[in-house]
């Protein structure tokens, strides 16, 4: 599979981002969100269009430091649901707009350390495939996300947990185990397989075929949010083989 670049990146936010709207329009904004607990469709809609802004916002001053969220311009959505679909809208295209203003190249602070601005696209694209999940979850319905999608997501949160953290919990992985995830579907190749292991507190992984203490095989569409924490790992669409207290300790080590 051929690696997805910035291009693709930006297509697909203002993709996620219609369909997160199309969730959300004429749904009661007081549905209960189970994996986001204490969570309503409502403040998972702000979260998310907040958060847009809050990068928006950052990439928009070359910030290099990280900007506090209340203090984000326009950060409250509208009561209507027409003006919530809209600031919704808007927010996602923000970030668009602020990357070019900036330059894709431009440091901008992250929590993961300075990084360019176009960084931030694939931050937030990826924001919205993990909370379109719990939004379809939430209303019973499949996580339907193109398989490379569902893969560059796992690949996405898995480079963030590679980097020290405020509130990292101690070990991802214990010495000596190792995790191995594989994604059934066709045409991902590489890039549906990732082998990650212990890198002192954090880990490290790499894309690839390799034998781990535990593997995890399954469409790459259940695969991530199973790593997300929105599905179980018994999962029927999931096989697991070898050690499953490997799967189980990663599962609660890296829960958010």
């Amino acid at each position: 599979m051929t690696e997805p670049g910035t291009a693709a990146y930006r297509s697909a936010l203002i993709e996620q981002n219609a369909l997160l709207r199309d969730l959300v329009r004429g749904v009661d904004p007081e549905i209960d969100i189970p994996t986001c607990p204490g969570w309503t469709v409502a403040k998972l809609s702000a979260h998310v269009g907040r958060g847009h802004r809050w990068a928006a916002t950052m990439i928009g001053a070359r910030a290099t430091e990280v900007l506090d969220p209340r203090k984000v311009p326009d950060g409250k959505p509208p009561g209507d649901p027409q003006g919530l679909d809209e600031w919704l809208r808007a927010g996602a295209q923000a970030v668009l707009d602020a990357v070019d203003r900036a330059g894709e190249d431009t440091p901008i602070w992250t929590f993961t350390g300075p990084k360019p601005a176009a960084w931030w696209i694939r931050r937030r694209l990826h924001e919205e495939t993990g909370h379109r999940a719990d939004l379809a979850l939430a209303m019973n319905r499949d996580v339907d996300l193109e398989p490379w999608l569902a893969a560059d997501g796992i690949s996405e949160w898995l480079d963030l947990l590679t980097t020290e953290r405020p509130g990292n919990p101690g070990p991802l992985l214990d010495e000596g185990r190792t995790l191995h995830l594989h994604a059934t579907d066709d045409g991902l190749d590489e890039a549906g397989e990732w082998m990650i292991r212990p890198a002192g507190g954090l880990v490290s992984w790499e894309p690839g075929h390799a034998k781990g203490s535990v593997a995890v095989r399954g469409p790459a569409a259940v695969l991530y949010p199973m790593m997300l924490g929105r599905l179980p790992a018994d999962d029927r669409r999931l096989q697991v083989v070898g050690e499953a207290d490997v799967l189980t300790d990663w599962l609660a080590r890296t829960s958010f």
